[in-house]
């Protein structure tokens, strides 16, 4: 472990690799059987959970790019089975939330930016070079292409798929692939549900309710009543239906089916 820095007050768990040139700070904790790449910085407030992957010249816990940060304590919470790829950068939170959280079992590869306050769930992929502005919400499942775009407040929905140089300035709702630019529905996520244990009657309810609502052409709030009228309250309505209703910023429009 040459030129490596450990601050006395960093606790680190059970059978931690350690490369050469890291830094970590006071208050930072570390679970069992993480590893740590070369040149790694780890900063105060940060919280790793075990079995992580933190490759080389990643910088973990650095201090939020938003003009509203006064130096208050906040944290960066990683929880475990994640895999952060080369010179990825993840800002802790600011008075707003807090804390910037990562679930378990993602993946984020090289390059990739997390503002302050994001929220990310589980079983997500964020691809090569993405940007993520400050509290940015990614539900589980889903996978981010490379070099996409994704401002700040910005939802999407658990099991979305976001094509590749995606610009994403609107919510994005669940079990969907959104492409072209601007941004629009593309269709349901077929490939990505069926890995996932969907049935194709459950994909083909999913196709039905967003044909509803990306084609009504009355509006929006007609749309919803008219799915929640047609189909069975299952777990998927629902949760179209709360996200749709939800959205602070709107959603993003349909193409033609």
């Amino acid at each position: 472990m040459k030129n490596t820095f450990i601050h006395n007050n960093a606790f680190l768990g059970d059978n931690v690799y350690i490369g050469n040139g890291v830094t970590i700070e006071h208050d930072v904790i570390i679970g069992s059987n993480t590893q740590i790449g070369n040149n790694v910085t780890i900063l105060s407030g940060s919280r790793i959970g075990e079995n992580c992957q933190i490759h080389s010249n990643a910088v973990l816990g650095g201090l939020p790019q938003d003009l509203k940060y006064k130096g208050e304590y906040t944290l960066l919470e990683i929880g475990d089975s994640n895999i952060i790829r080369e010179f990825v950068t993840i800002n802790k939170g600011t008075v707003s939330k807090g804390k910037t959280c990562i679930g378990n079992s993602n993946l984020i590869m090289s390059n990739a930016h997390i503002g302050h306050d994001c929220t990310i769930g589980n079983n997500c992929i964020i691809g090569f070079s993405v940007g993520m502005a400050g509290e940015v919400c990614v539900e589980d499942w889903v996978n981010i292409s490379g070099l996409t775009a994704i401002h700040q407040f910005s939802i999407i929905g658990e099991h979305a798929m976001i094509s590749g140089l995606s610009r994403v300035v609107k919510d994005v709702p669940p079990y969907i692939v959104a492409a072209h630019e601007p941004l629009r529905f593309s269709g349901v996520n077929t490939i990505g549900l069926k890995r996932r244990g969907f049935d194709s009657r459950k994909i083909d309810e999913l196709r039905s309710i967003y044909r509803i609502l990306f084609q009504e052409k009355r509006n929006t709030k007609f749309a919803l009543e008219l799915i929640e009228e047609t189909f069975e309250d299952t777990d998927e309505k629902i949760k179209i239906l709360n996200f749709v209703r939800q959205s602070k910023r709107g959603i993003i429009k349909g193409l033609e089916f």
